[in-house]
């Protein structure tokens, strides 16, 4: 299946490699045709590749335990440090930091079941998205979530490919754990900050899987 969130770049992705195929095959001499037609080809794959959106099917762990806290993206742990996190928490946190490659799947989901209480767009630079910096000065989302439990703050942070954030939420939205939220193009990060005194369950340089993965437990 592909996401929904990458409609408008499927498409124009898809005609460009039919086209560049349709090109190569009015092409006389082969060792032109056969690299042009490759190419599009190529282009073709990635966007069938990069824009999939597998089904994921959240623990029965996470749906019935509200302290826990699943993995909003797929991709590599780089990041796991404890510093103040002043824009929703407005507290010491550990935050998690996750690096996403162009081969990750991109779409996002919901760390775990609340209302969203926080959510702004923040415009920025585009650093490599495993740089330490890109966490603060990369364009990226801000969303605040709450529920019985405590609270949680997470960012969507595009790369130095990545050029653009998708989401389709807002204040007062109600997440399942798991759900769909958005969607990060062309390699990103995401960053969740947490209580300090959260028991962790991943470490650096783990693989996890958005809507599937353990990252942590609330105190």
């Amino acid at each position: 299946m592909l996401t929904k969130y990458g409609t408008d770049n499927i498409i124009i992705m898809l005609a460009a490699g039919v086209l560049i195929i349709l090109v190569a095959v009015f092409i006389n001499k082969l060792i032109i045709s056969i690299p042009i037609g490759f190419l599009g080809l190529v282009l073709i794959l990635f966007t069938l590749w990069f824009f999939r959106d597998p089904e994921r099917n959240p623990p029965q762990e996470a749906i019935d335990n509200k302290y826990l806290i699943i993995s909003p993206a797929d991709g590599k742990i780089v990041e796991i440090v404890e510093e103040a996190e002043n824009v929703y928490l407005k507290a010491n946190s550990i935050r998690i930091s996750i690096f996403l490659s162009p081969l990750d799947v991109h779409v996002n989901r919901s760390p775990l079941s609340g209302i969203v209480k926080y959510f702004k767009y923040i415009p920025g630079d585009y650093l490599v998205a495993y740089h330490p910096k890109s966490s603060i000065k990369n364009e990226q989302t801000h969303i605040g979530m709450e529920n019985s439990a405590g609270k949680i703050f997470f960012k969507q942070i595009v790369g130095i490919l990545a050029r653009r954030l998708v989401w389709d939420i807002k204040e007062g939205d109600t997440l399942q754990v798991g759900q769909r939220f958005g969607m990060m193009k062309f390699g990103s990060r995401m960053d969740i900050a947490i209580h300090p005194d959260s028991k962790i369950f991943v470490k650096i340089g783990d693989k996890v899987v958005a809507g599937e993965t353990k990252l942590a437990e609330l105190p």
